[in-house]
C-alpha cells in the first residue's frame, strides 16, 4: 500500500475504456441523458455530493457534504461503500491508482463537455 502504479500521465483514453467496463453499467456521462442506476455525472466536478438534479440519493450521500474533485474521487474510487457509509452504490472499488487516475481523467473530460 502508498506505491504508487507506474506508468506515466492518466490516459482519458484509457480511462474511457474502463469506464466503459466498469461504470456505463450505472452511470453516464452525456448532457442531458436521463439517470440510469446511478445518477448521470455529467457536471460532477465542482458539485456537491447528492446533488445530481432528479436522482434519489440516499441520505448519507446528501449528507457527506464533500465537493467532487480529482483528490476527492480519487479516494472515493478505492472504496466507495467506505468513503461514503450508507451509499446505494454497490461498485467494490477500483484498488490500481493508475486505473483510478486514467477514469478520473477519462471523467474530467467526458463530463465538462
Amino acid at each position: 500500500m502508498g506505491k504508487k502504479d507506474a506508468g506515466g500521465a492518466p490516459d482519458p483514453a484509457i480511462g474511457g475504456k474502463l469506464f466503459a467496463q466498469r461504470c456505463a453499467q450505472c452511470h453516464t456521462c452525456d448532457k442531458g441523458a436521463p439517470h440510469k442506476v446511478g445518477p448521470n455525472l455529467h457536471g460532477l466536478f465542482g458539485r456537491k455530493t447528492g446533488q445530481a438534479a432528479g436522482y434519489n440519493y440516499t441520505e448519507a450521500n446528501v449528507k457527506k457534504g464533500i465537493t467532487w474533485s480529482e483528490e476527492t474521487l480519487m479516494e472515493y474510487l478505492i472504496d466507495p461503500k467506505k468513503y461514503i457509509p450508507g451509499t446505494k452504490m454497490a461498485f467494490a472499488g477500483l484498488k490500481k491508482e493508475k486505473e483510478r487516475a486514467n477514469i478520473v481523467a477519462y471523467l474530467k473530460e467526458s463530463t465538462s463537455a
